[in-house]
């Protein structure tokens, strides 16, 4: 009785991954996750898998060790990890699928940084501003070697998350290898309660010009741009100059497709190509600006580097691609397969690669990335220009500052402005 239940179990959940109903617009990371509407036939070539199954499940000596649910799971993923769509297309149990979910939420309970599986390494992508990972020196590019002394190398992504993850107050110890270093060192962090304002910003000391930096594409981060961009053209109604943005996607490693078009709508005319996608038949679908954005008439500058990915690199790629701002950085991740939660029926979900990312002008974004428009290259340990500092410094102080993407940013929107001209809501771009 129990082994025909568990052979079921695992043809239910095997099946549900491999057949899938019409594909619907996807997202970067998911809007939501949808259940798997439509099963078939098991193909021919699941004898075998099957002639295995009741191998183990007849002969196998350690009887205790058998463990149904850890047998399907893995067949999962190793069938995923055959379509080399590395750390794309992956597979997560019930508990790591509310881990995920959390993280595009705004708030949960862990050191704050992003992170990925780069070639069989567990590397940072980006540590979350004002984070405790952040404090205590994690950097982007960091490697992971362990875990409170735990080594973790041949841990999949979501065992590696469980690990660093816990209660706020308590202490973890990563062991890392910083970028351009030999010799790994530990880093005590004390976990804490992660709340992400994905939007901030701050005028730069000194000059008409503002930084609006991104953090994640998160569920509400359009509606954070459109807020603040409000304020700002409250302060040019009421006659304090703006005379161009810093758009700062630095160490943004995406999230939801629906927020990427609010972004980079808000800064293009109606009608504008935002991005394209291609699915698995060819079929492209467009997504435009549906309205003139709130900031389109500003002089703009995208700030970029090797952590800014997916989500980020599309509304990079849009701006780029229209003409509308100049990039300036490093080149990009290069994440650009549009990927889709399906929720299997115990809760677990595949995340599955359903289309590519194409910019307006046609350009594959997957492997590739953006590449800037002016190429500064800046280690990962030089500490970035953030609107928290700016709220802080003097003029003079920012001028002196290390970050050098930033001041060739802000060069740039300088030697744009032209002083005698004023700067109105009417004005077109002069990107």
């Amino acid at each position: 009785m129990q082994q025909n239940f568990a052979r079921r179990l695992a043809t239910g959940l095997i099946v549900a991954t491999l057949m899938f109903g019409a594909f619907l617009a996807g997202n970067v990371t998911g809007w939501m996750a949808r259940p798997v509407l439509a099963q078939r036939d098991t193909p021919a070539e699941f004898d075998v898998f099957w002639e295995a199954w009741d191998l183990v499940v007849e002969y196998f000596v350690d009887r205790d060790q058998v463990d149904y649910t850890a047998m399907t799971y893995g067949a999962i993923q190793g069938m995923l990890n055959s379509l080399g769509d590395e750390n794309h297309t992956v597979f997560f149990s019930p508990e790591v699928a509310k881990q995920q979910a959390s993280a595009l939420e705004g708030s949960f309970e862990s050191i704050g940084a992003y992170v990925s599986l780069e070639e069989e390494l567990f590397t940072i992508v980006a540590p979350i501003l004002g984070s405790p990972a952040e404090k205590a020196g994690i950097l982007a590019g960091d490697v992971v070697l362990a875990v409170d002394g735990t080594e973790i190398n041949g841990m999949e992504e979501w065992e590696v998350i469980s690990l660093i993850r816990g209660p706020a107050g308590s202490a973890v110890v990563l062991t890392v290898l910083h970028p351009d270093e030999e010799t790994p060192v530990d880093i005590p962090v004390q976990r804490g309660r992660i709340d992400i304002d994905s939007v901030m910003w701050a005028r730069v000391p000194g000059t008409e010009m503002v930084q609006i930096q991104i953090t994640q594409f998160a569920a509400d981060t359009g509606r954070e741009l459109k807020k603040a961009l409000q304020e700002i053209q409250a302060e040019r109604d009421a006659g304090t100059p703006v005379a161009g943005i810093m758009l700062d996607l630095r160490n943004n490693p995406g999230g939801y497709l629906q927020e990427a078009l609010r972004v980079a709508g808000e800064f293009l005319e109606k009608g504008a190509i935002i991005v394209h996608e291609r699915d698995a038949q060819g079929k492209i679908t467009t997504h435009r600006a549906l309205a003139t954005g709130l900031a389109a008439d500003l002089p703009l500058v995208v700030l970029v580097n090797q952590g800014s990915a997916s989500a980020a690199e599309i509304v990079a790629g849009a701006l780029q691609d229209n003409g509308r701002g100049k990039i300036v950085g490093m080149p990009t991740v290069g994440t650009g397969t549009v990927l889709h939660p399906f929720t299997l029926s115990d809760g677990s979900v595949v995340r599955l690669g359903v289309a590519n990312w194409l910019t307006p002008d046609y350009s594959l974004i997957k492997g590739q990335g953006i590449m800037p428009d002016m190429r500064i290259d800046q280690e990962a340990s030089v500490e970035m220009m953030s609107t928290l500092q700016l709220e802080q410094l003097t003029p003079e102080e920012v001028r002196l500052h290390g970050d050098r993407q930033f001041q060739a940013a802000l060069l740039w929107l300088n030697v744009r402005h032209q002083p005698q001209e004023s700067m109105t809501a009417s004005q077109p771009p002069t990107p």
